[in-house]
């Protein structure tokens, strides 16, 4: 691929299987009394502020670590039980309004994420992808230059959520 094209639209691709049925991943996926055991940050409390989980609704939340108060929306785009989500992340003040990454000021503002489930044998996978939208070069190149960081980050995400639908099977 040239260079061009890579910055164009980076992606981050993830892939993982999970003991579970896809109901129960989808379900964990979906509604704010699961997302708080399991999404965000390794060691981060998460409160939720607020949740709409149908197309345009928004998911807003902050987290609590020993480096301080987080805040992120996210927006649903679609919702297609239990096949598909997409929706657009940010990071954002108390209020909502978006803002830079408080860690990556070159992070671009908006992140669109697509998971899809399939099953088989009881087994779900889960496919994330994601890409910056309304990004400019510097953007999308800063977030070509993190997907492996992101990466790292949703691995421990995706770890904590496959205990945690473990747990929903007993």
């Amino acid at each position: 691929m040239m260079m061009s094209e890579k910055l164009s639209r980076p992606q981050l691709v993830i892939t993982r299987t999970f003991n579970a049925p896809r109901e129960h991943v989808f379900q964990a996926c979906t509604e704010a009394e699961h997302l708080k055991h399991w999404w965000g940050p390794e060691g981060a409390a998460l409160h939720v502020v607020e949740f709409d989980c149908r197309p345009g609704g928004v998911f807003r939340y902050y987290t609590e670590t020993e480096e301080g108060v987080m805040w992120v929306k996210l927006v649903y785009q679609e919702i297609a039980a239990p096949d598909r989500l997409v929706f657009v992340n940010s990071f954002s003040d108390e209020e909502g309004k978006l803002i830079r990454a408080p860690f990556w000021p070159e992070y671009p503002l908006e992140i669109r994420n697509e998971f899809t489930f399939t099953e088989e044998g009881g087994r779900t996978t889960l496919t994330m992808t994601s890409a910056p939208v309304n990004a400019g070069p510097e953007d999308l190149a800063f977030f070509a230059s993190v997907i492996p960081d992101v990466e790292e980050g949703f691995g421990g995400t995706f770890e904590r959520l496959a205990l945690y639908v473990e747990k929903l099977r007993e």
